[in-house]
């Protein structure tokens, strides 16, 4: 068994899918690389794919697929895993190599009955044009260096959140909740990152700037222009999200507060791109969305409306629209795009 499996989900990749790919061989023959071609048709990505497959024929997998996009590349990815650990890396992102190297003599510390459900690390916006590179930290919100649970866990910063870059978690762990990313979905990393939330009861954080988030193709997903071309979609995963669990009954109470908070966060995102859309049909799908919410789980509906973000995106005044963009600022800090 190999230590930990890093899947790189690539479709039409070429141009620079070879950084994540050499980032990830970096960590030796403790690390299995999995090349996950998403059925590319333009360029090289599956050729690349093989090179690799050849070269490091022990430690590198090329797996071709169908067109199923992200979520199922990192499907087919835990699928194949043979990795104690299980690291998503997409492939316009890289890792940096001296802390993948602590990183990994860490992970390889822990016995079996020790094992963390949840290994979290930061990672760094890399974002073109920008000298200054943000951190995404968790020092003020988790123990350092050692196995912690969520009773453990301090205060999250406004805007600080558990990403998928942040996260390596235990493979039977991500096997044993059952978790499916949807096909042919975008933003579908942050069912990745929410659904196996309750399943992780040994958590560990290491303060190393481990994931590098590549940030600058004007087709990127988290482009604000892009978003809101595919508010459906972002749509689409909060409804999922908000139907996963009953969430007045996740223990512990920390838990289930930083559950609600991701959810807020989804609510936000999904308001503030219908209002910067100036889009009518885009405002009533927001609406559509908070009218689901309210006739599903009316609890959950209470604690979403009835705070600073909920009331900033459901006010028509000048007020409400300031509140509004104030959220939309925040959302930017969690996510970075421009």
């Amino acid at each position: 068994m190999k230590l930990l499996s890093v899947a790189i989900p690539c479709y039409n990749s070429a141009a620079y899918m070879r950084k994540a790919i050499e980032s990830a061989l970096s960590g030796g023959d403790q690390v299995e690389v999995l090349i996950i071609d998403d059925g590319s048709g333009k360029d090289d990505t599956l050729d690349i794919a093989k090179e690799y497959e050849r070269r490091f024929p022990d430690r590198c997998r090329a797996i071709h697929q169908e067109n199923g996009g992200h979520g199922e590349a990192v499907n087919t990815g835990l699928r194949n895993a043979s990795g104690r650990y299980f690291k998503v890396l997409d492939s316009d992102d890289w890792l940096d190599k001296r802390s993948f190297q602590s990183v990994l003599e860490r992970l390889s510390s822990f016995s079996e009955e020790k094992a963390p459900d949840l290994f979290i690390c930061n990672f760094v916006y890399d974002k073109v044009g920008q000298k200054h590179k943000k951190v995404m930290s968790y020092r003020t919100a988790f123990p350092v260096d050692r196995l912690f649970s969520w009773k453990d866990v301090r205060h999250f910063m406004p805007g600080q959140y558990i990403l998928m870059h942040s996260v390596i978690y235990r493979t039977e762990v991500l096997r044993g909740c059952g978790i499916r990313l949807p096909e042919h979905t975008f933003y579908v990393d942050n069912i990745y990152v929410y659904y196996p939330l309750p399943h992780a009861n040994r958590l560990y954080y290491m303060d190393v700037n481990l994931y590098r988030y590549f940030i600058g193709r004007e087709d990127q997903s988290v482009h604000e222009d892009v978003m809101i071309g595919r508010i459906d979609q972002q749509i689409r995963v909060t409804k999922l999200m908000l139907g996963y669990y009953e969430l007045r009954k996740i223990e512990p109470k920390k838990l289930r507060s930083y559950m609600l908070s991701y959810l807020q966060i989804m609510m936000t995102i999904s308001s503030i791109l219908a209002i910067r859309s100036r889009n009518e049909e885009n405002m009533e799908k927001k609406r559509e969305l908070w009218s689901y919410v309210k006739k599903e789980d009316p609890w959950l509906y209470r604690r979403l409306r009835y705070n600073l973000f909920g009331m900033g995106v459901n006010m028509h005044t000048g007020l409400g629209n300031r509140l509004a963009e104030l959220c939309y600022k925040v959302t930017q800090r969690f996510y970075g795009f421009n």
